[in-house]
């Protein structure tokens, strides 16, 4: 099975804000998302291919509200808390911190996990504490990944390699496999790879080969997971990402990063097109 993953980080701000949305009013922003997919990917075979947006909170409940049970596109939560309720020990006291449990209360079904965004916001938090262990920040995630999975989530959890680290990439990218998903039952685990030196303006994005070899790693040391590619999967490079038989599909942010930046549904449909096609001939 192919997976194409869409991470809207916080795409919902309008321009006149500073973010890039000029989609949808915000209110409506989640909702015209999934009825501008919702048909192009249903055409594609649900046993062949799954997509799922992963949305910002506030979006999640019009999103789903806008689904068919019969879709083959799913709603996901961007990360959540590494603790949750527990009968007879904790109702709830989990006060700005977003738990499995109350994801899954919702309708959703899936989390994307471990992000370089929030790898990079933990690791600055650590270091304002003084801690300077760099497995902490897996640690953190694994209880992250632990209490989606306990809650019925599929996970997909992201690991990957800064500039400073890429020397000994095998080596990082193992222990984020080894200790974030430590004593995780990895049967709705799938990893996305970002390779972090090369996100970004102006930076270089690996090719074939390089993707082909790291993910054909990442399978030999997680016991054979599904993996995508998280360096952003675009019209660019998707017939190439298709072409790769260790990369099981993508994970797209925006859809255009120059002009009117943003995240456009015509555009996504375009690129799960390429993809698909590449993958068919």
């Amino acid at each position: 099975m192919k997976r194409i993953y869409v991470n809207l980080k916080r795409f919902d701000i309008p321009r006149e804000l500073g973010g890039v949305n000029t989609l949808a009013p915000v209110r409506e922003w989640g909702r015209r998302i999934v009825e501008d997919v919702r048909d192009g990917v249903n055409a594609y075979d649900s046993s062949d291919v799954k997509f799922t947006v992963f949305f910002p909170e506030a979006h999640l409940i019009p999103a789903l509200d806008a689904m068919d049970s019969s879709d083959s596109l799913k709603a996901g939560c961007q990360s959540v808390f590494r603790d949750d309720v527990e009968t007879g020990r904790n109702f709830g006291a989990f006060t700005s911190n977003r738990t499995a449990k109350s994801m899954a209360a919702l309708g959703v079904k899936e989390v994307i996990i471990g992000h370089c965004e929030e790898r990079n916001d933990k690791k600055g938090m650590l270091l304002e504490a003084g801690v300077t262990d760099p497995a902490a920040v897996n640690r953190i995630l694994n209880s992250e990944v632990k209490a989606a999975v306990n809650s019925g989530l599929s996970v997909l959890y992201c690991i990957g390699e800064t500039k400073e680290e890429k020397e000994d990439w095998k080596k990082v990218l193992k222990e984020q496999i080894d200790i974030g998903l430590m004593g995780v039952d990895r049967k709705d685990v799938v990893i996305a790879y970002e390779p972090v030196w090369a996100i970004g303006p102006g930076k270089t994005p690996p090719g074939r080969d390089y993707i082909q070899m790291v993910a054909g790693y990442i399978k030999e040391v997680s016991g054979g997971l599904p993996v995508v590619y998280g360096g952003g999967l675009k019209a660019e490079n998707a017939r190439m990402l298709s072409s790769i038989p260790e990369v099981d599909g993508g994970l797209i942010a925006l859809t255009r990063f120059s002009g009117d930046i943003g995240f456009y549904p015509e555009e996504y449909l375009e690129i799960v097109r390429i993809y698909m096609e590449g993958e068919n001939n």
